[in-house]
Formats: C-alpha cells, structure tokens, sequence
C-alpha cells in the first residue's frame, strides 16, 4: 500500500485578510500541492470567524475544477450538525466533478458552534454522530435506503443521487483522542484519522493498539487496514527559518483558542517541547522533518500523513514557500527511506521506546 502524503488545512484567517483573499490563497495552495505531486488535499469545516471554510464540499468542488490528480478530503465534515443525506449527495458530486478523487473525513468536531447553529442538543454530542454515521454509511451502501433513529425521520424506500464514480465513497473516522471514536471506526472497518497536536506522539500509542485490536477482534483484514496521522508542521531552509515565518503565528492561534477551553498559556518552553524530536510538531529544515514523519511511520505504521502549515496568521508566501519544500524536499527522502526499509535485507525497524509509568497516556 502506497504511503500518502499530503495536507491539510482549516483556511486560518490571518491580520488583515479577509475570507474572498483567503480562499483565492487556499486555491493557489492546493494548485501547488497537485503540481508538486502530493497525494492529498483535505480542508476543515468551521462555523467562525476566525476560519474561512464552513462548506468543504464546495471549496473542495473549486479545487477539483483546477486540479488533476490530487485526492481531496474534508478534514473534517462535522456529521454530527450535517445531514448525511445532503453530505453524501455534496461528496457525490464533487466525486463526479473531480474524476472520482473526493473522500469524507467525518468527526465528531473539537468546536461546538455549528451544534446551536443548525439546532443541536449539545447533550447529544456523541450520540448524534453515531447515528448519522450509521445513516451515512447506510446511504453509501446504495439504493433504496431504509433506516430509522432518534435524531432524525426515518427513511422508507428512499433515493439519493447522484451516485458517485468510486464505489465505495471513502468515509474516514477522524478523531483527536476519543477511544470510543476508534473502537467506533475500528468495528465499522472504516479507516481512522488521528490527529496529534499536542504532547508527544508516543502518547498516542496505545490509542494506535486499540485501533488495531479492534480491527481484527471485529473480523476485518489486517491488509486493509488505513491510519492518517496529522500534524502541525513547517518546513524551511533550516530550523531557524523555520521558526522565523512559524512560531509567532501558531503560539498566537493556540494561545487564543487556549483561551476559549482554559488552557494554561504557550510560550517559548513549550513550543521547544512541541518542535523537538519527540513532539507533536513537524517542524524544521527538510531532513528535520522527514524525520519526525519516518519517526511516527515507525510508531504507528500510518498509510497516511498530513501536515497543516497554514496555521494562525502564517503569511500566505512562507505557507507556499514550505509547502515547496515539502514537496520537492521532505517527500522524497521520506519515499526513499520507506523503500530502503523495505527492501531486500533491510535491518528490521529498531523498537519504539513506550511511554514510561510516570507519563500520562492521552488516550
């Protein structure tokens, strides 16, 4: 199974650029990732001011009209305000629009405004998502569709269309740290996207395990199993650069949602800790950063990796610059090492070091 590489991005609103600029920016970044020969481009819904995109299916629907091989993914689709009848059909068509490229990362979402907007019961936060996942996935399966909840009228004899070209349409689990999110995705042998933000990648671990035991305890092939892992990350000429065109913007960003949930403040220790060897931020020169990649390739044995560099208010031309070096830099050593290790009497893959008894294990 090829090892994807790609990214990701929420269309961050920076100081002074406004949503019609940004998404004539988050344009011209996913034109460069397809002619940089990435394997993917995934865009993030949200519901506030601070982000460009509340409706992936249509910027992902642009994005398909300028590009041509580039696989394009919501990262996420929050199902749990959605509709699953109205988010297939939107995927379905951008499917068709991009020559079958298009995929449906669904979450639960780590914000909660689209809830009251579209007239949720935050109280229903987990069961809303179950049940929509359960009817989306029933949708997918094809014509006619019978089905009944809680949440929602039921369906009797009923019809979505159109149908897309890929058969199945691809649903991925996202999840940021629920471990009945990936037993979820796990039974339902739908393949799972973690994203690490925070603390140290080996943290996760055990999450990873629990994904994987639940896979074959559910029945389902070990061969077909798939995992994204996705990350914050930048790229420049050295580390130094690196830091020069990222920290600011990206302590500013998690520093002002920190606010909102309470979080102690970031500064200088903690961003070190995030961007060293062992923690969650792929950060620095290009060997620097394939590094990480190969590190938690190792860790997790992931089929998938997205970085988001458009963090915060990261200028739009340090966002394109890092993205070139990811692509022309970072992806090929990343390519070559795999297939190094992989190879005829390659050594076998050195032991990944677990979290000690004293550390905590966010799972």
């Amino acid at each position: 199974m090829k090892f994807e590489l790609g990214l990701a991005t929420f269309a961050d609103l920076g100081s002074g650029v406004g949503p019609q600029q940004r998404l004539r920016e988050l344009l011209e970044e996913a034109q460069l990732a397809d002619q940089l020969g990435l394997d993917v481009f995934a865009v993030g819904e949200h519901h506030r001011a601070d982000f460009a995109v509340s409706a992936p299916a249509v910027v992902l629907a642009a994005i398909a009209a300028r590009t041509e091989r580039i696989r394009l993914s919501s990262a996420v689709t929050v199902l749990s305000s959605d509709d699953p009848v109205r988010v297939f059909e939107e995927f379905a068509e951008l499917d068709l629009i991009s020559g079958g490229r298009a995929e449906i990362m669904a979450g639960r979402g780590s914000f909660i405004e689209s809830f009251p907007l579209f007239g949720y019961d935050l109280e229903d936060y987990d069961d809303l998502f179950a049940e929509k996942l359960e009817l989306l996935l029933a949708i997918r399966e094809g014509n006619p569709v019978n089905w009944s909840g809680a949440h929602r009228a039921p369906l009797r004899e009923a019809h979505a269309y159109p149908r897309p070209m890929q058969e199945p349409l691809p649903v991925w689990v996202a999840v940021g740290g629920s471990p009945d999110s990936v037993v979820r995705a796990a039974r339902l042998g739908l393949p799972l996207a973690l994203a690490i933000i925070g603390g140290r990648p080996a943290h996760f671990k055990p999450l990873i395990e629990l994904y994987d035991r639940t896979w074959v305890a559910s029945g389902h092939d070990p061969a077909q199993r798939r995992l994204a892992i996705n990350t914050h990350g930048f790229v420049g000429r050295t580390r130094a650069e690196a830091n020069s065109r990222f920290a600011a913007p990206y302590l500013a960003m998690m520093n002002r949602i920190g606010r909102e949930r309470g979080w102690p403040p970031s500064g200088k220790p903690e961003y070190d800790a995030l961007t060293s060897a062992n923690g969650a931020v792929a950060l620095g020169a290009p060997a620097e950063v394939a590094a990480k990649i190969l590190m938690e390739h190792e860790m997790f044995g992931n089929t998938r990796y997205l970085v988001q560099m458009s963090v915060g208010a990261v200028a739009h031309r340090d966002v394109l610059r890092s993205m070139e070096l990811f692509g022309t830099e970072v992806v090929p050593l990343v390519r070559a090492e795999l297939e190094r290790r992989s190879g005829p009497g390659a050594p076998p893959p050195a032991p990944v070091v677990s979290p000690t008894r004293d550390e905590p294990v966010s799972v």
